[in-house]
C-alpha cells in the first residue's frame, strides 16, 4: 500500500499506537495478503497452462494453498479486525459470490487442519490373491495416498478476481483511514510524539 500523504524524505518516522493507526495497519496488512492472492493465482494459471507432464507436482499445490492460507487470514473472527461477509456482499460482482467465498474458506480449512475422517487423506485396502486361485487369501494390505483435488483454471481466476475487487474496496477505505490517522497524530503533544521509538523500514535484523 502506498502513503498518500506527502512525506519529506528527511523525516523522523515513529510508531503510532491509536486506534485509527491499528485499523489503517489492519488494512495494510489485508491488502498485502489480498497482493500476495493476486500474485499467487497468476502464477499458478501459468503453471496450469503447462502440459501435465511437463509440471512440477508440488508446484501448483504449493500455490494454491499458499492463496487460500492467504485469503483466509483477510477475515476476522469473532469481532477481530480483518474483513467480513459484508465486504463480500457490497462488491460488485455478479454471481454466487457468497457461495464461492465460503467455499473457499472451507478449502482453507481442509487444507490447513488435520482431517477427522482418516479416509479424507489415504485409502487401506486388503489386497487379496486372484479371484481364480485355488488358495484365496489376504495376502497384504495397501495403502494408497489420496491426491489433493487442485482447482481448475476457471476456480483459479475467480480467486484472483475476489482478491483484486477486495484489495481495491480496501485500499479505498484505507487513503480515507490515512487522513483520520493523520489528524488523530496531529492532535498529539508533539513533544510526546518525538520520543516514541522510530519505526524501522525493512524486516529486523539478526541483532533484533
Amino acid at each position: 500500500m502506498q502513503e498518500t500523504n506527502a512525506v519529506p524524505p528527511d523525516a523522523l518516522t515513529v510508531a503510532l499506537d491509536t486506534p485509527s493507526a491499528r485499523l489503517l495497519a489492519d488494512q495494510a496488512g489485508v491488502i498485502a495478503d489480498l497482493q500476495f492472492v493476486m500474485e499467487s493465482c497468476r502464477r499458478l494459471l501459468t503453471e496450469l497452462a503447462r502440459p501435465e507432464e511437463e509440471r512440477d507436482a508440488v508446484v501448483p499445490l504449493a500455490l494454491w494453498s499458499s492463496a487460500l492460507v492467504a485469503y483466509g487470514r483477510c477475515f476476522g473472527n469473532g469481532g477481530q479486525p480483518g474483513l467480513t461477509a459484508d465486504d463480500i456482499q457490497s462488491l460488485p460482482l455478479k454471481g454466487e459470490v457468497m457461495k464461492y467465498h465460503e467455499w473457499v474458506l472451507a478449502e482453507r480449512t481442509r487444507h490447513t487442519t488435520h482431517p477427522r475422517e482418516p479416509f479424507e487423506m489415504a485409502w487401506v485396502g486388503a489386497a487379496l490373491s486372484p479371484p481364480g486361485a485355488a488358495d484365496r487369501q489376504v495376502a497384504g494390505v495397501a495403502v494408497m495416498s489420496r491426491s489433493r483435488v487442485l482447482v481448475g483454471d476457471t476456480g483459479v481466476r475467480q480467486l484472483g478476481a475476489l482478491a483484486a475487487e477486495l484489495a481495491k474496496q480496501t485500499a479505498d477505505r484505507a487513503r480515507a483511514q490515512q487522513d483520520v490517522a493523520l489528524a488523530d497524530a496531529q492532535r498529539m503533544d508533539i513533544d510526546r510524539l518525538y520520543e516514541l521509538p522510530p519505526l524501522a523500514a525493512g524486516a529486523p535484523g539478526d541483532e533484533d
